[in-house]
């Protein structure tokens, strides 16, 4: 079965991003989104450690240790961009400022529930970040993740059964072999990438779909 692998999922991802939009990009796989934004567009990305108009990732050699995100990945600043306070910059985040967030995802409910920051298991470290402010402040939250675990188990459930970060936030749904958007019918796939059918992304995917795709093509 073909799928995507990180840089090309990312790529997908920015291509849904319009002119014009704050973006927060969470820490992990999400940072990847920020090589691949075309740079005739006018997109303001946020950190919440306190960055607003962060650029690419820099060049090798050409790192500065002053200029981070907040998964403390070396980032470079565009023309017009600053940096302030983190209280500054989850004011940003909780007021309703961003456009899109991307974050990643260790399980994603059919109605939209994300749990992103905690697996439960006893020997793992908790670290919410501002994932929750995130979830709750932004227009529309993307995630980004692969379908499945290394298990072979869906991240895609009925409910979370880990900690849950936001309840009903979660819009689309960005994976290795497809996009799903959060419905209030449930999860509708938007878009196909791999050689596999429906029928196969529904068994996959473990839950019940909505299959969109025709009429996407017919739009």
């Amino acid at each position: 079965m073909n799928r995507l692998n990180r840089d090309e999922m990312a790529q997908r991802v920015a291509q849904d991003i319009p002119e014009g939009a704050y973006v927060n990009l969470g820490i992990g796989v999400p940072t990847l989104v920020a090589n691949h934004l075309d740079p005739a567009r006018e997109i303001f990305l946020h950190s919440e450690n306190g960055v607003l108009g962060m650029g690419p990732a820099p060049a090798s050699g050409e790192e500065d240790d002053e200029l981070i995100n907040a998964g403390k990945q070396h980032v470079t600043l565009l023309t017009g961009g600053a940096f302030f306070h983190h209280a500054d910059s989850f004011a940003m985040m909780r007021g309703g400022h961003l456009d899109y967030c991307v974050l990643g995802a260790f399980q994603v409910s059919v109605n939209g529930d994300l749990a992103n920051w905690h697996t439960g298991a006893p020997d793992a470290i908790p670290a919410v970040g501002g994932a929750m402010d995130l979830a709750i402040g932004a227009k529309q939250v993307f995630v980004m993740m692969e379908l499945l675990t290394k298990q072979g188990e869906s991240k895609l459930v009925a409910e979370c059964s880990y900690p849950v970060t936001g309840m009903h936030c979660v819009d689309r749904v960005y994976t290795d072999v497809a996009v799903f958007d959060v419905t209030p019918n449930g999860l509708a796939v938007r878009e196909i990438y791999s050689d596999i059918g429906f029928d196969e992304l529904q068994r996959l995917a473990g839950v019940p779909l909505i299959d969109a795709t025709q009429a996407e093509c017919a739009a």
